[in-house]
């Protein structure tokens, strides 16, 4: 639901009713992940999309019936060899949807409206609802923001159930906020495992990851295009003021001008930053990369040839840097796509950049046998399984 939350906090700002449909579980390979959403307003105007085409005419009827009934409804699609018309994914897989009325009556609607609000400003906030457990339950939400954000400092809304039940919920989700991430957790009724067992869906929605390019060149201007088109906030750093410039670089987010490594200890970095090295020139690289690799982000990537990277490696290592440190850098940066022009170079870049976010092996998928969706990372928590997707 919050990736399509520019467009509903205009409908709440608007008065308008309207009922969401979002994928709340997915198996086996499924065209979009947990989180995804389509909402129908009261005149019949839809936005947003749960699986790319194949069953959102179900979903939409489902969307109108619910703003008539005004009840939440989980519903099952899915291939069936039985009947060859029913519904369901071309793609083999299974998705969970859980369709809910956000009518200007709906309690729920008062736990939506400041999420929406907060992922539209682009603030992190998280929305916890039920997606299995009683069903009185179903639908029933929470809205969790950071640490110190509301009166309690822990969350606004309730499932009207157990009190323990709000408040572990509320932790769990916390750490997903934290993370950034959207996906499941298992709990019981009253709380940990006491009482029926309970799904819940977290959805969060973090300010945009950021992506750090070092060095002013055409394939940086590139990369910054292709990292605005991939959701990364985007800086470009060079020390050089003739060449940094915002009018070269006019998709970027912000431009520096700035030695390179003094920038990056001063700016604030997380485990989603991407840094991106491609001054390939010793008095920059050397110094930068000393710090960069020691830093807790997401992927550090170097252009430069094959003979640059191995001189580049010793250099490195004559400061200090440890093979263990050195394991984390990808160089020369890229996939081997037989990039030429900075487009296709900044495309190369990006690749390596989603396949390592991703699990992905960066093969052709042609006489391939392994998944085209990967399967999401799972972890264990208190209040029992969690699966979240990034």
């Amino acid at each position: 639901m919050l990736d399509i939350a520019e467009e509903l906090h205009r409908w709440v700002e608007q008065g308008r009713d309207f009922a969401v449909a979002t994928v709340v579980a997915v198996s086996g390979s499924g065209p979009r992940q947990p989180g995804a959403a389509l909402a129908v307003d009261a005149d019949g105007t839809a936005i947003g999309s749960v699986s790319g085409g194949c069953v959102e005419g179900a979903v939409y009827e489902l969307c109108q019936q619910a703003l008539a009934d005004g009840e939440s409804v989980l519903e099952r699609f899915g291939y069936s060899d039985d009947d060859a018309f029913a519904v369901g994914l071309t793609c083999g897989g299974v998705i969970d949807i859980l369709v809910t009325p956000v009518r200007v009556a709906d309690p729920v609607r008062e736990v939506f409206a400041p999420a929406l609000a907060a992922a539209a400003r682009g603030e992190a906030a998280a929305v916890a609802r039920i997606v299995s457990g009683p069903g009185e339950l179903l639908g029933r939400a929470l809205l969790v923001g950071p640490e110190g954000s509301y009166e309690d400092g822990s969350y606004e809304g309730g499932f009207g159930a157990h009190p323990e039940l709000d408040r572990t919920v509320a932790a769990e989700a916390r750490a997903f906020l934290d993370a950034g991430r959207t996906g499941t957790l298992e709990t019981g009724e009253q709380g940990s495992r006491c009482g029926a067992p309970i799904t819940v869906l977290v959805e969060s929605s973090v300010p945009p990851p950021r992506m750090i390019v070092f060095g002013a060149i055409d394939f940086a201007s590139a990369l910054a295009r292709m990292g605005k088109f991939l959701g990364y906030h985007v800086t470009v750093c060079d020390a050089r003021p003739v060449f940094a410039t915002a009018a070269r670089f006019p998709e970027a987010d912000e431009v520096v001008v700035e030695w390179p490594h003094r920038y990056l200890e001063r700016t604030a970095v997380d485990a989603r930053t991407v840094l991106c090295v491609l001054t390939h020139d010793a008095k920059f690289d050397v110094p930068l990369l000393r710090l960069a690799l020691r830093l807790p982000v997401a992927f550090v990537g170097a252009m430069g040839s094959r003979r640059t990277h191995l001189d580049r490696n010793e250099r490195l290592r004559e400061v200090g840097v440890t093979e263990l440190e050195l394991a984390r850098l990808r160089s020369p940066i890229g996939l081997d796509l037989g990039a030429r022009t900075p487009e296709e170079t900044a495309l190369s870049i990006a690749s390596e950049i989603v396949a390592d976010r991703r699990g992905g092996s960066g093969v052709s998928l042609t006489g391939a046998h392994t998944p085209i969706h990967h399967d999401v990372t799972s972890v264990t928590a208190p209040a029992g399984r969690i699966g979240s997707v990034a």
